[in-house]
């Protein structure tokens, strides 16, 4: 039986929420039912509302991280917007490069991997058209999802993912064709040197992280609570070296969340500046 009742889905939304920070609202039970519908024959469960039961209880892990992976699980693109990698390139490289060679960048809820593979891009790209020498970036890419972590860390990518935002010249350059006739394709080795991907909640704490000159969270924290988004942000200020980037979705705003940035308008795009 696939049905969800509203007590069990209230449930099950109170539990995402304190896991993860991801508030589902209201009438999302659609959202709920396609994403965990089909664990339940991986799990042999045959009633949806026993299976999310299940998983709010601490007696099957595998089920639990299952459950979170789905729920937690976006899709993504290649260069996403655009706008950000261009930045990097035409601003924010070349100021921080002035100062030292070293660049370290987080890209936080990293989903299966393209953002930080498309820094990774970026940078090399930078690199050989400035003829920067000695330059040392360095990405680390972090999502709560060990699914997603697995793809990140694979690199390999299918014809469908290739298509999302990539151009040819780009697979060219940067991926290996995977030769079984599946027409997937895999990052380069030069490529995947510059990018490290850990498990990591946004709702832990960045201690153990260290610092960062630039935070890539895009398209993240609209799937939070204020309160949460807040506290995000806060850490995220923690986190950044003096003069660091945070780089929002298009459609992210600080507003009333944190007073620790200044908003630097780009053309195109918006950026935020950690306020010395």
């Amino acid at each position: 039986m696939r049905a969800l009742s509203d007590d069990i889905y209230k449930q099950f939304s109170d539990f995402l929420e304190v896991q993860c920070g991801i508030v589902l609202g209201e009438n999302k039970q659609y959202l709920v039912k396609s994403r965990l519908i089909p664990l339940m024959t991986q799990f042999s469960i045959e009633k949806l509302s026993d299976l999310i039961q299940q998983s709010m209880s601490y007696k099957n892990r595998e089920l639990r991280t299952a459950v979170i992976d789905a729920m937690t699980t976006n899709e993504t693109l290649w260069f996403r917007d655009k706008y950000p990698f261009e930045l990097l390139a035409k601003k924010i490289y070349p100021e921080i490069l002035e100062k030292k060679k070293s660049i370290k960048l987080w890209s936080a809820a990293s989903s299966s991997g393209q953002e930080a593979y498309s820094i990774a891009m970026t940078s090399l790209e930078y690199q050989k058209q400035k003829a920067v020498l000695g330059m040392n970036v360095q990405i680390i890419g972090t999502d709560i999802s060990n699914t997603m972590l697995e793809q990140c860390k694979n690199g390999t990518y299918d014809t469908l993912a290739l298509s999302r935002g990539l151009a040819d010249d780009r697979k060219r350059l940067f991926f290996n064709s995977v030769n079984d006739g599946s027409g997937k394709m895999q990052i380069k080795p030069e490529v995947k040197k510059l990018t490290s991907f850990r498990n990591f909640n946004l709702l832990d704490s960045y201690a153990g992280l260290g610092k960062f000159d630039i935070i890539f969270c895009r398209n993240v924290l609209i799937y939070f609570s204020s309160d949460v988004k807040s506290r995000i942000l806060n850490q995220f200020a923690g986190a950044l070296n003096p003069g660091g980037y945070l780089i929002l979705g298009a459609s992210e705003s600080l507003t009333g969340l944190t007073d620790k940035f200044d908003m630097v308008r780009c053309n195109p795009g918006i950026v935020y500046k950690l306020k010395s």
